[in-house]
């Protein structure tokens, strides 16, 4: 990944202490941000208005504790760009959520909405919490709390939050009856990834994982392989990776290899991923399977594989063992698994990227059609929601496809340079209020 005069290229910041710290998220979208502009003869001024948020929400959200007790809790909506429509993006509950976290994570969901040619701009948010140390009482006024606190900056046609790393479709029913009773009507629209029974959409929680297994298989079609012959590692079971494994399955890909908090399991011959519950399913569940082999997740990355999903967290692929990586393809489930410097040297290697903007956009493509189920009061069947969703992916990968071959650079760069132009166009066809 390319990098301009005031980011240093390796995964970390010096702050000039003799320490480092992880570069910020927000830092590393300006870098693909600008690394993109790089290759399109767009507008400077436009470029320069997509490296900041429209605004962000900060909210102190005071929670009674069961024991009576009241905790004060952070909570942050940042919206990034509205061009092509209403902001969309997840809310997160984890303890290290920050501004800027919110911020970097906004940017990438506009390029995600973009590169999907979805009408919704981008948008992230959350509250700095340990989802774990809740109770399901806890977690409820919570999340009541904190609709209300940003109750003035969601909405059907304003912001469309939906679940993220902590939250889950429980969450999202809370946040929408919480709006609606402030609403006085009830507003199924202002969130997505709901239960279907409050008007969620049929396969919305399965949608990231079966997009990471489509593009999976695009991918390894575009090299000329045969899918049966392909063998694949999945760092991270959670719903995306057990989706995924379990898709690719179905299809006949070789899963060899998958992983959760607790370790990794291998299998050369393969393993049986409908079998194995996924950490949402059962924690600690992928440990305990009887397999020849156990690794840690950091050997899972190392492995001979044909392709290798990181689809925990962010950051698992670095400087320090991006040299290591014994895969041919690289397919990313989780947001931002590669850093800057990592990338860098996977592009050296030959290793060919396909970025999470792409990959996991499943989750926000059905996320779109569970809105418009919602604001046209009808629901659609699983088969449907899978045949859009499909139809919707290979759609994106041809674009992407189109400006891979047409201007010779990376995967990634290529999925950020469709994104762009349609951002950058969106932006020249509605100009700039005075």
């Amino acid at each position: 990944m390319g990098s301009d005069s005031t980011i240093a290229r390796d995964d970390r910041l010096d702050d000039g202490s003799g320490s480092t710290e992880p570069e910020p998220a927000v830092e590393t979208a300006r870098r693909q941000l600008q690394r993109a502009a790089a290759h399109l003869d767009i507008d400077p001024n436009v470029v320069e208005r997509l490296k900041y948020p429209t605004t962000v929400q900060e909210v102190t959200v005071p929670v009674e504790r069961d024991d009576g007790t009241v905790e004060m809790f952070t909570g942050y909506r940042a919206q990034h760009d509205s061009v092509r429509g209403p902001y969309k993006g997840g809310l997160r509950y984890q303890p290290d959520v920050t501004r800027d976290e919110c911020v970097g994570l906004a940017m990438w969901m506009t390029w995600k909405c973009a590169v999907m040619d979805l009408p919704f701009g981008g948008a992230k948010g959350g509250i700095a919490v340990d989802p774990k140390a809740l109770s399901d009482a806890e977690r409820e006024r919570l999340t009541r709390r904190f609709a209300e606190e940003i109750r003035d900056v969601i909405g059907p046609n304003r912001d469309i939050p939906a679940p993220d790393m902590g939250t889950d479709p429980q969450t999202m029913a809370w946040l929408m009856d919480a709006y609606s009773m402030q609403q006085g009507e009830t507003v199924p629209g202002v969130v997505t990834g709901k239960p279907p029974v409050v008007g969620g959409s049929e396969g919305r929680e399965a949608a990231p994982g079966r997009s990471v297994a489509i593009v999976t298989r695009e991918v390894v079609d575009y090299y000329g392989r045969d899918l049966t012959d392909t063998t694949v590692a999945i760092q991270g079971y959670g719903s995306v990776g057990a989706n995924a494994a379990r898709q690719l399955d179905d299809w006949g890909v070789t899963v060899v290899a998958v992983s959760d908090v607790e370790g990794a399991i291998y299998d050369p011959a393969g393993l049986d991923p409908a079998s194995i519950p996924s950490h949402d399913e059962e924690p600690g569940a992928v440990t305990r399977q009887d397999v020849p082999e156990s690794l840690t997740n950091a050997e899972l990355l190392e492995l001979d594989v044909d392709v290798l999903v990181p689809a925990a967290v962010g950051n698992v692929l670095t400087a320090d063992n991006a040299h290591a990586v014994d895969a041919d393809i690289v397919v990313e489930g989780a947001n931002g698994p590669i850093t800057a410097a990592a990338d860098e040297i996977l592009e050296e290697r030959g290793i060919p990227v396909i970025p999470d903007i792409i990959a996991n956009a499943g989750g926000v493509t059905v996320s779109y059609f569970e809105w418009l189920q919602d604001i046209n009061r009808r629901s659609w069947s699983l088969e449907r929601v899978n045949d859009e969703l499909e139809t919707e992916m290979l759609a994106a990968w041809r674009d992407i496809c189109d400006a891979y071959e047409a201007r010779d650079v990376t995967w990634r760069d290529a999925t950020y340079i469709v994104a762009l132009s349609r951002v950058a166009e969106a932006h020249g066809a509605r100009g700039l209020w005075p």
